[in-house]
């Protein structure tokens, strides 16, 4: 692990550490204390470690601590059990809202994607763009343009162009729905592939 990453959750496991402490003297005071816990984290902490990954480190300072106070003071088993599911609670709220901004963004980065292909934008930033939205394709690409269904399902459309080997961007423009089709890899039938995965979205 790098020494960056490493410090930086060495920080978080102290600031728990002082923030039970504090709780624990006034749990009245900070009843929410906990969710401030990752407040010092940096944000590319999130991006690098996943949550199982927290909780195990939530595991690991809670087993230090008990091993290292609990033994001599009994007393504080009940407020560090309660104290750690809190923290993991927490943990996961903090990973739950990343997840869910990670996700407004890149629907609005999708959408961007697709108006500059529409408008016939051919500029570098189109590909950073869709590097950064985790396009795949490596194939023949299409455009598919249809009316806006009742109940948009951009997920569905998704899941349907990965079984058939192609990856897609979806973005809705007023009364109609763009779709533009990748093929995963170069293929001498694409025209056929591309025509059977559009078949298959409608």
């Amino acid at each position: 692990m790098p020494p960056v990453r490493r410090a930086a959750i060495g920080g978080v496991a102290q600031t728990g550490i002082t923030s039970f402490i504090s709780w624990y003297k006034d749990p009245k005071a900070q009843p929410w204390v906990a969710a401030d816990v990752f407040g010092s984290a940096p944000r590319e902490l999130l991006r690098s470690i996943s949550l199982q990954e927290t909780l195990q480190v939530i595991q690991v300072v809670v087993e230090m601590v008990e091993e290292t106070v609990v033994k001599e003071h009994p007393d504080l088993h009940t407020a560090v059990l309660k104290y750690s599911r809190d923290l993991a609670f927490s943990a996961a709220d903090v990973y739950a809202r990343a997840a869910e901004a990670r996700g407004l963004w890149d629907a609005r980065l999708e959408a961007l994607v697709v108006d500059s292909i529409i408008s016939g934008e051919t500029s570098q930033e189109i590909s950073s763009r869709v590097a950064a939205l985790g396009w795949q394709a490596d194939g023949a690409v299409a455009v598919l343009l249809g009316s806006t269904p009742t109940s948009e399902d951009p997920d569905g459309i998704r899941k349907t162009a990965r079984k058939l080997s192609a990856d897609v961007l979806v973005g809705i423009q007023g009364r109609r729905q763009v779709v533009v089709v990748g093929l995963m890899a170069p293929t001498n039938d694409a025209e056929a592939k591309i025509y059977e995965t559009a078949s298959a979205l409608e």
